[in-house]
C-alpha cells in the first residue's frame, strides 16, 4: 500500500512530525486541517529533518498539500542562504535547486530560480514573500536587478 492509499492516522507529535507522518498527512490534509496545527507550524517543520520530504511533496503535482510544501521550501530556501546557515543546509539546498531546475515543473523551476537570485543578492529577501507564502500565492521570478 502506498502512502497515497494509506489513511492518515495523526501525528505522534505535531510540533516534530516524522517524515512518514508528514507525507501521509500531505495526501490527506483534510484529516487534520492546517488551521488546527500549532502556530508557525510551517516554520517549525521547514528544517533539515523534513526538508527532503517537503521537497518531494512540493515536486509532486498530484499532492493535495503541494502548495503548503512549496511554501515550506521557500522558508527552507531563505534559511539556506543566510550567512550562518549550516554547510549541510547549503549543500542540500543546492541539490534541491539543481533537481528542481532539471525535472521540476514551472512552480518548482520558479522556486529554484528565486533561490539562486537570493543566493546572489541576499538583500532581496522579503519576509512576506519568503516566510509568509507571498511567492507561492503570487508566483513570479525575482530579477537580479530588482531594487529594494
Amino acid at each position: 500500500m502506498s502512502v497515497r492509499e494509506a489513511s492518515f492516522l495523526g501525528f505522534g507529535n505535531p510540533v516534530d512530525p516524522r517524515p512518514d507522518e508528514l507525507q501521509a498527512w500531505a495526501y490527506h490534509p483534510e484529516s487534520v486541517p492546517l488551521s488546527t496545527m500549532p502556530r508557525d507550524w510551517d516554520l517549525l517543520i521547514s528544517g533539515d529533518v523534513l526538508g527532503p520530504t517537503l521537497f518531494e511533496l512540493a515536486m509532486d503535482r498530484q499532492c493535495p498539500a503541494r502548495r503548503f510544501a512549496q511554501h515550506c521550501m521557500y522558508i527552507y530556501g531563505a534559511d539556506g542562504v543566510r550567512q550562518n546557515a549550516s554547510g549541510q543546509r547549503k549543500r542540500r539546498l543546492k541539490k534541491f535547486v539543481e533537481r528542481a531546475e532539471e525535472v521540476g515543473d514551472e512552480p518548482m523551476q520558479i522556486w529554484a530560480h528565486n533561490c539562486r537570485v537570493l543566493l546572489t543578492r541576499p538583500e532581496l529577501f522579503d519576509h512576506h514573500d519568503w516566510m509568509e507564502g507571498g511567492l507561492v500565492r503570487h508566483p513570479r521570478r525575482l530579477g537580479l536587478f530588482n531594487r529594494r
